[in-house]
Order: C-alpha cells, then sequence, then structure tokens
C-alpha cells in the first residue's frame, strides 16, 4: 500500500506500525523518526515562519482563521507523484494542517479511488483509537493492537505509581500549563488529561475541548504551584527561545510557581502538540517534573528545563 500522512503524529503511527516502507509522503513537518527524511514532501507553508515571534504568529493564525484558510497548503503535483492508495489527514484543527475537504478534492481529482481518513482524537483513548483505525486501514490490525497493548501497559504501570504516592501522601500539584505564550493559551484536547494523568490538576486548561485564550491576571487568579510551557509545534530550544523574547507581567515574580522555582519548558511538539504514540512520553515527562522524587528518569532525555 502506498500511504500519504498529512499530519506528523499520523506518520508517527504509520512507523509505529512497521510500515515506514509504505510511506511515499509527508508534510514538511513531519520530523520523526528522523527516517522520515527521505520521504518526499507534498505540503509548504503559506507563510515564512521562521524567526517570528508568537504574537506574530498568533496574528497570522488569527488571519486565517478569519479567512477561512489555513497556514500550509497541499503541492497538488507532488501528491499526485506520490500515487497514494490511502492519505491520512484530520479536520481538528483549520489552520495548522492543510483542510480536510481541500485534501479531498485534490484526491478526487488525481483518482477517485484514494482513501482519504480523517484522524480526530480528542482524548488519550482517542489516541489509542487513532492507531487502530490506522491499523485497519492498511491490514496492520495484529501490529495495532500489540502497539495498542503496549502503550496502555506503559500508561498503566505511571498510573499504578501515581496511585502508590498519593496514598503514601503526594498531593497533586496545582499546575497551569499554556499551549502559546504571547497571547497566553490554556490548554485543550487530550493534554490536560496528560497533566491529570502524571499527577497535576490543571487549573485552566478542559480535557476533550479546545484551548482558549487566558490571561496573566487569569494566571495570577488561580495562583499554580507550577507553569509548564509547551507553545504548540515548538520543540524544547524554540520554546526557551520564545519564552526569552516573551514579555511577562509586573507581578511575574509574585507568582507562586515562580517562587517556588517550578516553571518549565518542554517539547510541546513531540509529546503534546501531536496526538500520536509519544504522548504517552509527555505523561512521564510531566510526572517527573510534578514528583521528581517518585519519578526518576521517566521523560526522554532533553525533552524539559526548568527556567527559574
Amino acid at each position: 500500500m502506498r500511504i500519504v500522512s498529512l499530519l506528523p503524529s499520523a506518520t508517527e503511527i504509520v512507523f509505529a506500525l512497521g510500515l515506514g516502507d509504505e510511506l511515499v509522503g509527508r508534510t514538511h513537518e513531519c520530523d520523526w523518526p528522523p527516517e522520515t527524511a527521505g520521504i518526499p514532501v507534498v505540503t509548504r507553508s503559506t507563510q515564512d515562519l521562521a524567526g517570528r515571534s508568537s504574537r506574530e504568529i498568533d496574528r497570522l493564525v488569527g488571519e486565517a482563521l478569519h479567512g477561512g484558510s489555513s497556514l500550509y497548503e497541499l503541492d497538488g503535483e507532488a501528491l499526485a507523484a506520490t500515487e497514494p492508495d490511502l492519505i491520512l489527514t484530520q479536520e481538528l484543527c483549520e489552520v495548522c494542517a492543510v483542510g480536510y475537504r481541500e485534501v479531498g478534492e485534490v484526491a478526487r481529482a488525481i483518482d477517485a479511488d484514494i482513501r482519504v481518513v480523517s484522524l480526530e482524537p480528542t482524548s488519550i483513548e482517542g489516541i489509542l483509537n487513532s492507531i487502530s483505525t490506522v491499523g485497519a486501514m492498511t491490514e496492520a490490525e495484529d501490529v495495532a493492537v500489540d502497539v495498542v497493548a503496549e502503550l496502555r501497559e506503559r500508561l498503566r504501570k505511571l498510573e499504578t505509581r501515581q496511585a502508590r504516592r498519593r496514598e503514601g501522601g503526594q498531593p497533586a500539584v496545582r499546575v497551569v500549563a499554556l499551549e502559546w505564550l504571547d497571547p497566553p493559551f490554556a490548554l485543550g484536547h487530550w493534554v490536560p488529561e496528560q497533566v491529570r494523568r502524571a499527577g497535576g490538576w490543571d487549573l485552566l486548561g478542559r480535557e476533550g475541548e479546545k484551548s482558549t485564550p487566558t490571561t496573566w491576571d487569569a494566571i495570577r487568579a488561580v495562583d499554580p504551584e507550577s507553569l509548564i510551557l509547551m507553545p504548540c509545534g515548538y520543540h524544547l530550544a524554540e520554546t526557551v527561545a520564545e519564552w526569552e523574547r516573551t514579555p511577562k507581567p509586573t507581578f511575574w515574580r509574585e507568582l507562586e510557581a515562580v517562587r517556588r522555582g517550578q516553571v518549565f519548558a518542554v517539547d510541546g511538539s513531540s509529546y503534546f502538540s501531536r496526538p500520536g504514540p509519544r504522548v504517552i512520553d509527555g505523561i512521564g515527562l510531566l510526572a517527573e517534573i510534578f514528583d521528581p522524587d517518585g519519578f526518576v528518569e521517566t521523560s526522554p532525555l532533553g525533552s524539559w528545563t526548568p527556567l527559574v
């Protein structure tokens, strides 16, 4: 089967199922696993985002939403050249990926028999179901069952340890995690669930719903014990650089998380933004931040750093 992935998370799922040799097209943002580097790219950005601040990118996102467009576009000729049998795409975000309708129209123009499958998880269970869906569409059901079972077992072990720590008197950490920095956005979809399963209590995020704009005044009102910075699509070094140029509120040093030295940057792109297998790594990452005595080396190497 000839597969094209229009989502970094779908690309990771395809490789997790052992189907990397069947992936014939990817997006320009698919960077994991490293083997994706040699696969043809079938999308491009409509804007030059390199070096732009989060506020500038937020303005472009707002303009795209208002205009009903995306920051990315499909290269129809490149897609046709891959001769795909299956295209994996999404409808969850209208801006940060090629739109489902556009994909469908281009695919029909190439060949009416091309299957276009939209992956729409909003929870961890939904992510696991996406893996099963890709397995079913690629005749890799048995492998998908094994992959999902392994991920569930890893999650079970983390939650079992978490339960034991809670029984021993370790309280849930009061957390604000930000999906965007300037302006700040509270988390949505599966990420507040990651926080909860890692032993935190996300004070502003809403499980299964879209991320929402917030303010530093709102963050001060809940005064979290821990502040986690995970801007969507940013790897760790990019997050650190963006935080350095983000304006801080005048009361920054008064926040409990700052006074405790519990402000952290994480690799949001790898472990939180993408609804794929590595969300379980993201839970282990947060658990280590929230409870370093109970969770030692449960985070991927180089996935987070303290900021104060």
